[in-house]
């Protein structure tokens, strides 16, 4: 079974004490590297002088064997405490001289062509016995002799330095490591407070508590732009919460409404007896009212489905002024009842590319809220002409009481209605506007609405177009 500390805090010292640990046997690999480097180095220079030392005591004795003078040291005991090794060998190989802690062992074996003929030569070498030196080899001219003069220092002097180094660093290891890990507990501690602060405040929040934020100790730093990151998603999800409390009460109200109606109205009709005329008014009565709940459900229904992304777009270049006819054509009957007139100008040849069967649906919707609030004998006109080369706008005008300033920014939300100027006898369910602007946004399109308090309200919708020509561009204002 594998174990793992459950909290982030130690894992992190883990990991901290962990690396620090593979990095300090990196540089002990190192250190003990540069160590090993540059005392061979120093036991070569000793060596090299030593050479230099044993050539002017060197003497060759009557019966022809070489020697090295003894009197130069000033304590007998001098000798006992030196650490070199000489060897010094003919022209031939033979050996001439060992000093005494040589003894009857080797430095270096037989030597090679040209060692020390041009300078000092040196390298690491293995005795007799297989202990491992540092050698330093050169050729002198003795009283008409050549000699080759050897120096060596056991390298157990470099270990023996070595493993005292070592020890004393991986003595202190312990202590390193552990302030450490103590210190990078403290560390991390610090550091993730703020997420500890972050997660108690965030367990405080819930559907009543929406508006606390977490805390922003500094927003520079990551933390605090992930707090900050989650404070913004917080503002939409209050934002969104409302709007869906509002959504239902408002949804709740409108469906209530109609349903209140058709009970009202057939307990009124049974209370007493009537003619069948009577019945059959009070049936158109009731359907009317299911035709408006209909309508308030078909309306949800299409912006739920939208809200879901369960919609897709069958994009498709058409004609805008024939959709704009075909609009005009459904709702024929409420333009004459209110005997308004209704005029389409525009270029034929501009088609938009959208969705045909949903863009003919706001236009039904934005024609609609016009006739609505078209006074009875006013005027409702449609233009459609390009914005640009890319898009095409479509405008519709009405002769209505127009809209306030401060409802204008308001129309295209859900259920929402303007104030008392605005309101008719049908005043529908505050959907239609809400669809259309979906249906116009789902096509990549634009909408808006532009008026003068008591001269109408202009509508326009922008498309993206096909057949746009830079002499067919409205001018810009």
């Amino acid at each position: 079974m594998r174990l793992r500390p459950t909290r982030v805090r130690t894992r992190l010292t883990l990991w901290y004490v962990g690396t620090l640990a593979c990095i300090l046997a990196v540089y002990f690999a190192g250190v003990s590297l540069l160590l090993f480097w540059q005392s061979s180095n120093i036991l070569k220079r000793l060596a090299a002088e030593d050479l230099e030392t044993v050539k002017g005591l060197l003497y060759v004795a009557d019966d022809g064997q070489v020697g090295v003078r003894e009197d130069y040291h000033h304590h007998t005991d001098w000798k006992q405490v030196q650490e070199r090794l000489l060897e010094i060998l003919g022209p031939d190989g033979s050996i001439l001289f060992r000093n005494e802690r040589l003894g009857d062992r080797t430095i270096g074996g037989t030597p090679f062509a040209g060692e020390g003929e041009h300078g000092y030569s040196g390298r690491s070498a293995r005795m007799s016995d297989g202990t491992r030196v540092i050698l330093i080899s050169r050729k002198y001219d003795l009283e008409g002799r050549t000699v080759l003069i050897r120096v060596g220092y056991n390298q157990a002097l470099i270990w023996d330095q070595l493993r005292e180094t070592l020890l004393v660093l991986l003595l202190a290891s312990p202590v390193v490591l552990g302030g450490t890990a103590w210190a990078g507990f403290k560390i991390v501690g610090r550091t993730l407070d703020p997420v500890s602060k972050m997660a108690r405040r965030a367990e405080q929040i819930n559907s009543e508590h929406l508006n606390e934020r977490l805390p922003v100790e500094n927003p520079e730093d990551e933390l605090g732009h992930l707090a900050g990151v989650f404070n913004a998603m917080l503002a939409r999800i209050e934002q969104s919460f409302e709007q869906l409390q509002r959504f239902t009460a408002d949804a709740s109200h409108e469906l209530r409404t109609p349903l209140a109606a058709i009970r009202s109205i057939g307990e009124v009709r049974l209370q007493k007896r009537a003619k069948p005329e009577e019945y059959r008014d009070t049936i158109g009565s009731m359907l009317e009212e299911v035709n408006r709940l209909a309508s308030i459900v078909e309306g949800l229904l299409t912006l739920s489905r939208a809200d879901a992304g369960q919609i897709r777009m069958q994009v498709s270049v058409f004609p805008l002024m024939a959709v704009v006819r075909e609009a005009a054509a459904l709702l024929e009957v409420l333009i004459e009842d209110k005997r308004q007139t209704f005029t389409l100008t525009g270029d034929e040849a501009v088609g938009a590319q959208a969705d045909r069967l949903y863009i003919r649906q706001a236009i039904v919707n934005i024609l609609h809220n016009a006739v609505k609030f078209a006074p009875v004998g006013g005027s409702i006109s449609a233009r459609v002409e390009c914005a640009s080369r890319a898009r095409v706008e479509l405008s519709i005008v009405d002769s209505g009481p127009g809209i306030p300033a401060e409802h204008s920014a308001k129309v295209f939300e859900r259920f929402y209605r303007a104030d008392e100027s605005r309101r008719s006898e049908d005043m529908g369910a505050g959907l239609g506007l809400s669809i259309a602007k979906w249906a116009v946004e789902a096509n990549n399109g634009e909408i808006g609405v532009s008026s003068v308090s008591e001269a109408g309200s202009t509508f326009w919708i922008r498309l993206p177009a096909v057949g746009c020509s830079p002499s067919s561009t409205k001018p810009s204002n």
